[in-house]
């Protein structure tokens, strides 16, 4: 019917990243380090898994350069696949992930405004979660006991287990063409719109329009800038024990923390941002909101104080 608005493509949710590594060793340590467990080598690629039910969270890849691979979502339907490869641009014909773990379909398109891959999938194979040991103690306020008595805290030192990916963003050279392209052609909806003081936007934050599903803050942002480059990837742990002893983890492995540990006021995580050995800022965080499509669009000017409510100060690396 004329007017109507164009088919979106829906997607159901976040679902793995690729990195590509000059210094394979190097950033498979790192991995395991920062909490992913390892699942299949194939060739030059590494799939790493975390303990939910994705196959695989993040693919580490053998190359001659540093370079962000880009980013996959799953899709609701086959039909939203093969549309896609239609109608996206540079986009792929559909083909099979032969060699990944759960396989399943995928199409990969160019980003309209600066040209990186991202990758839809359908048909991947979930798995079981894996059997990790993670603390489940009721927590004592100072009037409100909630642990029994002669029951006790006890952690153990180790890496901070990574559960999923939860979202990730990049420096955009052009706003508002990839804020208009991405939401008219997926299911993205703006949780959060930053502007400067002239109040042109300049950051979104989208979640997932999954109508009364309650679905996180948001699984993807991205901000204008001078230059494209990935700003960060973001997993999510189990709470804020297990995202300090993380942290602790890190630091005494001599790896370079970016910001962190503090609570993030859109979206309200606690964060934990590190670079790994190639450069890229990954996080951990614990405790996001959760929204439905009652929530509306939040406006807001850029500052300081509207990143994060406790914590370091924002550091200059972080911002760029």
């Amino acid at each position: 019917m004329a007017g109507d608005a164009p088919r979106k493509i829906s997607l159901n949710r976040i679902a793995h990243a690729y990195y590509k590594y000059a210094d394979i060793d190097k950033a498979v340590k790192f991995l395991a380090d920062f909490g992913f467990t390892e699942e299949k080598k194939v060739g030059d690629k590494i799939y790493f898994r975390g303990y939910g039910t994705e196959p695989w969270v993040i693919c580490a890849i053998k190359a001659d350069k540093n370079e962000f691979g880009g980013i996959g979502y799953v899709v609701d339907s086959e039909e939203d696949l093969q549309y896609a490869s239609e109608i996206l641009p540079k986009a792929t014909k559909v083909h099979v992930l032969e060699d990944a773990p759960g396989k399943g379909k995928c199409v990969t398109f160019a980003d309209p405004v600066d040209g990186f891959p991202f990758h839809l999938v359908y048909g991947q194979e979930t798995t079981d979660m894996l059997d990790i040991p993670l603390p489940q103690e009721a927590y004592n306020y100072p009037t409100e006991k909630n642990r029994g008595v002669n029951q006790f805290q006890r952690f153990q030192k180790r890496p901070a287990p990574v559960h999923k990916l939860g979202h990730w963003g990049h420096c955009t050279t052009n706003f508002a063409k990839a804020y208009e392209f991405y939401t008219s052609h997926f299911n993205l909806l703006p949780s959060d719109v930053v502007h400067d003081e002239a109040g042109v936007d300049m950051t979104a934050f989208f979640r997932l329009n999954r109508g009364k599903e309650q679905v996180d803050h948001h699984c993807f942002f991205f901000y204008q800038g001078p230059e494209f480059h990935v700003h960060h990837s973001s997993y999510e742990t189990h709470d804020f024990d297990t995202q300090v002893l993380g942290h602790d983890w890190l630091r005494e492995q001599g790896y370079k923390n970016c910001w962190g540990v503090g609570r993030h006021v859109m979206g309200s995580q606690i964060f934990d941002y590190w670079f790994d050995p190639a450069g890229f800022i990954m996080e951990h965080y614990v405790d996001g909101d959760l929204v439905d499509d009652t929530e509306p669009t939040h406006r807001s000017k850029a500052s300081p104080d509207s990143l994060h409510v406790w914590g370091p100060d924002v550091p200059s690396d972080f911002l760029v």
